[in-house]
């Protein structure tokens, strides 16, 4: 097949096929420079012409282009530097499958955008102007690397230099670098992700940022390395990109089959789904039911909702656990990681607030420019972020998650860039008490080196406690050892040839750690409930919602009551409410759904929200660490320290004197004490020696 013959063929399809886009484009030019063609449609019209397309790119591309250009328009116009951009490639490869025999072929690569660099200019086509006769010079971007020292052309001049790039005769277009990595999820056992460089031009360049899931269609071309001795023989990849795809953001990389929806719509069928479901998360672990409950509503999360102001009101359900060590926190964190459709994981000691977020890098990507690199919180976008040790990271690391985790966004200002990140996704984190064990009669806030602030934007509070009782104790002891018997006899049948283990009695065995429903099913049924299932809440329900609230707050009502329950909590039972909804796939949430999460979020408060001094709810105690009762104290004790102190030259009040009075007011000594820290760290109270306090 010759060239003028392909150019005849796309004239021919571009006409049949793409008419009214290309009335657009020459409407639009030269905003709008491409017309997009979905690749089927080219097999449908020509299957030889497609696949000479996929083999041969860098010959038929300059064909499609040529061809439409020299389609006749009604409307006097030219497109000049119009693009035909392909889309819907067949030929996908992953990343870490690309080889030598893709070279030069048209490729479809996808993957999240790791980093970007600044848009520049690049030159297409330079102009150089004599500066002694001002006879322009051009020469094409391929030649501008061997260009020797310019002779001028003017017959009447024919001399060398000297010779100024003439900016307004010159062609430049955008240009940019980005670099894109496997998505995460689709890396199983740890390994390590790897990336592509990619280049993009004209109207592709700037369209992207990092955090981005995208496919990428595009001519694989490779570029010599070189080392200080010299060329070296290996070569680098690069995509030189034709097209770019967003990626569906509600897991469109599962692909869903017609027999496994009808699969996922019998089980949502099944009375039992929530016990099925609850079984399918972590069975390995025995018991906690109630907080697999939870993480099964946190998998399936609520309805993000976009509002007429421009605002959005996030879906998530953020969830953190707090407990004795050994309770399995961790071990659920990695099940929730693997079972997400989209999950990440990191450790709080181990992770930075720039690796969680996202950092700015100098790159050889961007010729040492800067360029931003995407953190887990981006790469966890529209799944789940599992961060555990969450009190071992250090107090800015902390201060960055708060706007990721109520806004869902990232703002970066770093090295000059300004820019914001998507960050939507659910917060699932576990801290241990600062002195090793939960204390139940003390507030959350004392006991875990977390900010107050942080720990109200966690919808729900699990205290996960270590209390020795022989029954329990007994049956988590018995399932630990069948889980353990049940892994010996399958190492030994897979590891010793000569073994008398059965397939059979191996599959009996394990039974007692298999979920009830098969893991990747599992997540097909998650990604499909949170791509078709929206449920509205219907009228018994919300009025349930409302009751439960105002119930609460009326506790508050009195002038020496603490407050109960914020709207922080109201949202979080809609939410929760709408995930139990989806769980069965209904577009209703039901009054059943708001009593049960009700309930549930009532345990949670009871749990994390209740003032030591006093039993009474009070959320208080979660949003800012100091409970009513020990505001009023500190009112207290800071009019005694005044009181004393006026009795005292320079206003220096002797610390027994004031403990001997706070003890006269119903405040013990020890109280007293952790009060007076309290104020002395917020800077309310000095010490003037050892013996003495004041007030500032």
């Amino acid at each position: 097949m010759t060239e003028g013959k392909w150019d005849e063929k796309f004239r021919t399809f571009l006409k049949k096929y793409y008419w009214d886009s290309i009335l657009q484009l020459a409407n639009d030019y030269p905003d709008q420079r491409s017309i997009y063609v979905d690749f089927s449609d080219l097999e449908i019209f020509d299957r030889e012409l497609a696949d000479e397309l996929l083999l041969r790119p860098d010959e038929v591309t300059p064909c499609a282009d040529s061809a439409l250009l020299n389609i006749d328009l009604p409307i006097e116009k030219s497109l000049d530097n119009a693009k035909v951009r392909f889309i819907r490639i067949p030929n996908k490869v992953p990343n870490r499958d690309l080889r030598s025999k893709h070279l030069l072929q048209l490729v479809a690569i996808e993957g999240m955008i790791r980093k970007a660099t600044e848009v520049r200019p690049k030159i297409v086509s330079a102009a150089f102007k004599c500066m002694r006769c001002e006879h322009v010079t051009r020469i094409p971007q391929t030649e501008l690397k061997f260009v020797e020292p310019l002779e001028c052309e003017n017959d009447t001049c024919g001399r060398k230099g000297p010779f100024k790039l003439d900016i307004n005769e010159s062609v430049f277009i955008d240009a940019q670098k980005l670099q894109v990595q496997e998505s995460p999820e689709n890396l199983r056992g740890g390994t390590q992700p790897q990336s592509l460089d990619v280049d993009v031009e004209d109207d592709l360049a700037g369209i992207v940022k990092p955090g981005d899931r995208v496919i990428i269609n595009g001519v694989l071309r490779s570029h010599q390395r070189t080392t200080r001795e010299g060329k070296s023989p290996f070569y680098d990849l690069v995509l030189h990109a034709n097209s770019l795809e967003y990626m569906d953001q509600e897991f469109d990389e599962l692909e869903i089959t017609p027999e496994e929806e009808e699969q996922i719509r019998a089980l949502s069928r099944n009375p039992e789904i929530y016990e099925k479901i609850i079984k399918s998360i972590a069975p390995s672990i025995y018991g906690y039911e109630d907080v697999k409950e939870a993480l099964s509503l946190q998998l399936f999360s609520g309805v993000a909702k976009h509002l007429p102001d421009g605002s959005r009101v996030r879906g998530d359900i953020h969830m953190l656990f707090v407990g004795d060590p050994g309770v399995a926190k961790s071990q659920m964190l990695r099940y929730m990681v693997k079972l997400a459709p989209r999950g990440v994981f990191a450790s709080g000691k181990s992770a930075s607030s720039s690796g969680l977020t996202a950092a700015a890098v100098k790159d050889d990507l961007g010729d040492g420019r800067w360029t931003l690199e995407a953190g887990a919180l981006v790469m966890a976008d529209m799944g789940i972020a599992a961060i555990d040790e969450m009190d071992k990271m250090s107090t800015e690391d902390k201060s960055a998650l708060h706007e990721a985790m109520e806004q869902q966004t990232i703002s970066v200002a770093k090295a000059g860039i300004i820019a914001t990140l998507k960050s939507r996704c659910a917060l699932l984190g576990a801290a241990n008490p600062k002195y090793g064990r939960f204390d139940k009669y003390e507030g959350i806030a004392q006991q875990i080196n977390m900010p107050p602030a942080l720990l109200s934007r966690f919808d729900m509070i699990f205290v996960l406690l270590d209390t020795p009782n022989e029954e329990m104790d007994s049956k988590i002891a018995k399932h630990i050892l069948k889980a353990h018997y049940a892994g010996e006899l399958s190492e030994q049948r897979r590891n010793i040839p000569s073994s008398k283990v059965t397939q059979e009695l191996v599959d009996e065995h394990m039974e007692v750690v298999k979920p009830d429903i098969d893991p990747e099913l599992m997540r097909k049924y998650v990604a499909y409930s949170r791509r078709h299932i929206y449920p509205i809440m219907e009228e018994a329900a919300r009025e349930h919602l409302v009751k439960f609230y105002m119930d609460l707050r009326k506790m508050g009502e009195g002038k020496d009551s603490p407050v109960p329950i914020t709207a922080r909590q109201l949202e979080a039972l809609v939410r929760l409410a709408e995930a139990r909804a989806r769980v069965r796939l209904s577009n209703v949430a039901t009054l059943d759904d708001a009593k049960k999460t009700t309930r549930m979020v009532y345990s949670c408060l009871k749990q994390v929200g209740v003032d030591p001094d006093t039993g009474a709810l009070d959320v208080d105690v979660i949003a800012s660490g100091t409970s009513k009762s020990q505001r009023d104290k500190i009112k207290v004790i800071r009019e005694i320290i005044k009181a004393v102190g006026e009795r005292h030259s320079g206003g220096k009040a002797p610390l027994e004197e004031v403990f001997a009075e706070a003890q006269a007011q119903q405040i013990d000594r020890q109280h007293a004490e952790e009060l007076i820290a309290k104020m002395r760290r917020s800077g309310d109270l000095v010490t003037p020696d050892n013996d003495h306090i004041k007030v500032v």
